[in-house]
């Protein structure tokens, strides 16, 4: 089944999520420090991912245009608006913790190279053990993420489903048009490009800063827009 590893990582991020609301009525002290913490080690992990780069001008250029087209088009704010949408739904009893958990919670989960390695295996091979291990990862990531985000965290299940779900079925044509040596410049680079994006995720976790990180995520398209212009043109970076 294509979708499988995409399902069962989606349904892990739900898991997840439930499991962290039972720790919801920890002291606000203790939320504060594991906020921190998660905050950090999303910092450490983001910074892991970005020197992964073999050609950082185009980890410059893809953040650079990705930030003019994502504020432009201001993806950051329709996030936002869908998060307080289902605040409303729900009620709105946890105040902006919603909009809050559902975006920060899309952005980590989303951004990186396994989702995309992953799914491809899925749909090209049927091998869903790079999505397993992400489902894993990100099932424990949204239990601590829940414990201060709330439920919001939940509704990234969707987003990631329809996103992994997508390139499964379309890894096979992807396969068969995109040369081997291409992809794997692509991902790396991409890999460093999300990985700075994670970095100002966990920037924002522990307040040093407010950067509009779903603006940024344009920058990924512009990643693979350079990589094949490098690629075909042989253009030295």
């Amino acid at each position: 089944m294509v979708l499988l590893g995409t399902i069962v990582n989606g349904l892990l991020i739900i898991i997840g999520t439930l499991l962290g609301r039972f720790f919801h009525q920890i002291p606000q002290k203790m939320k504060d420090t594991v906020m921190y913490a998660i905050g950090l080690a999303v910092i450490v992990l983001g910074l892991q991912m970005g020197f992964k780069s073999q050609q950082f001008l185009i980890v410059i250029l893809s953040l650079v245009i990705g930030a003019v087209i994502g504020e432009v088009i201001d993806l950051d704010a329709k996030l936002n608006s869908l998060g307080r949408w289902l605040e409303k739904k729900l009620g709105a009893k946890e105040g902006n913790t919603i909009s809050q958990g559902f975006v920060t919670a899309t952005l980590i989960f989303v951004i990186g190279a396994m989702g995309i390695i992953g799914a491809l295996d899925s749909g090209i091979r049927q091998d869903h053990d790079v999505l397993y291990t992400k489902a894993i990862i990100d099932g424990f990531t949204s239990i601590i993420l829940a414990t201060t985000l709330g439920i919001g965290v939940i509704f990234s299940a969707i987003p990631v489903m329809v996103y992994q779900g997508a390139i499964a079925l379309f890894a096979t044509q992807i396969n068969q048009i995109v040369p081997k040596a291409l992809m794997n410049s692509f991902i790396l680079e991409m890999t460093a490009t999300g990985g700075i994006m994670i970095f100002a995720i966990g920037l924002n976790l522990i307040g040093i800063a407010k950067i509009r990180v779903a603006n940024l995520l344009p920058g990924i398209l512009v990643t693979a827009v350079l990589s094949w212009m490098v690629y075909f043109f042989n253009i030295p970076l």
